[in-house]
């Protein structure tokens, strides 16, 4: 079963709590939304499996195009219907980030800016202190409890959002939770910057190939911890996309593939998608090592102006390497968006 209620609370950080429990510890966020409704996100700092710590993956400067989405959404509770084309995360299917960069922080050490409630509160204090910041939480809603009054704020209904992680590719134990574009996280936006602050958190003991449709694992993710992908484990990457030809539509949209290996790469039977998991096929046949490869965008695939997802998806039918790109990397007519 995937998530009951899955969404985006938009709201603003008000106040902070760090929990120092050693069975489930999570880091605490009072939130108000402009109606002066009263939130509290839950987020995990420890994972109930081994290994324990969580990984993580900070963007500064987070540029996808889900941020165009979100931005003509209310303040607020928004519950987001299932599926691809919205203002749904997906760590897998997303393209949000390159799983290779997650790294993992213990939950809470002694001495500052060295665990994951530090991180975590680097962040949240500059929304704290910016008055126009605006946090975009991702999880799974609980309440309103009209009788209940929230056990870490004190505010009255109880009400707020978990699951501000990955929810897919789960071990066993929480198989029962997964699911397709319901993935949690952290978003900040600071107006006067210009700037998207994104922090995406997941446990070791998920997996990063997923069915796509319930969302379970399909390759468990390995017993001693870090399901990351190394860069090895991609030899053939998307390099780069022209998404916008010069002329009239339809115009002949490419994208470019590397070998970044040094042995050659059978690309039979493999494919491109776009964001709404339309498919092309790749040409078949040997890519050499340190060759490229023009892949012309076929079929019902579309590259659109407006930002967009581009993924590689190997003869087996897994993901191999997924790029995104905003509407203003596509904006230039007969330009080639380099990855």
């Amino acid at each position: 079963m995937p998530l009951k209620t899955y969404g985006v609370l938009i709201t603003r950080a008000v106040d902070t709590r760090r929990e120092g429990s050693s069975d489930t510890p999570h880091y605490q966020i009072h939130l108000t939304d402009d109606q002066g409704v009263h939130y509290r996100a839950s987020v995990n700092v420890k994972s109930q499996e081994r290994p324990s710590e969580l990984l993580y993956l900070v963007s500064d400067d987070f540029q996808h195009p889900v941020t165009a989405q979100l931005e003509g959404l209310g303040s607020g509770w928004n519950t987001l219907p299932h599926g691809p084309g919205g203002a749904n995360l997906d760590f897998v299917r997303g393209n949000l980030f390159d799983p290779a960069q997650l790294r993992s922080l213990p939950p809470d050490a002694e001495g500052p800016d060295n665990d994951l409630a530090d991180l975590l509160d680097h962040y949240v204090q500059r929304a704290v202190a910016d008055p126009a910041a605006r946090m975009y939480v991702f999880g799974e809603r609980w309440g309103p409890e009209p009788a209940v009054r929230d056990k870490i704020f004190g505010f009255l209904p109880g009400n707020g959002v978990h699951d501000i992680h990955m929810n897919q590719g789960n071990s066993p134990r929480f198989k029962g939770d997964d699911g397709v574009w319901q993935d949690g996280g952290l978003l900040i936006h600071f107006p006067g910057q210009s700037r998207w602050v994104a922090v995406f958190l997941a446990f070791q003991s998920q997996s990063w190939h997923t069915d796509d449709i319930t969302g379970h694992a399909l390759v468990p993710a390995p017993d001693d911890g870090g399901p990351r992908p190394e860069p090895g484990d991609r030899p053939v990457r998307i390099a780069a996309a022209l998404v916008n030809p010069r002329g009239p539509a339809p115009e002949p949209e490419t994208v470019t593939l590397i070998n970044a290996s040094p042995d050659p790469v059978d690309l039979t039977g493999w494919h491109l998608t776009d964001r709404l998991d339309h498919r092309c096929p790749v040409p078949a046949g040997q890519l050499a090592a340190g060759a490229s490869l023009l892949v012309p965008v076929t079929g019902e695939v579309q590259l659109g102006n407006r930002g967009g997802q581009i993924t590689l998806l190997g003869a087996d039918g897994l993901k191999v390497h997924g790029v995104s790109y905003t509407a203003e990397q596509s904006g230039r007519e007969g330009w080639t968006i380099v990855f």
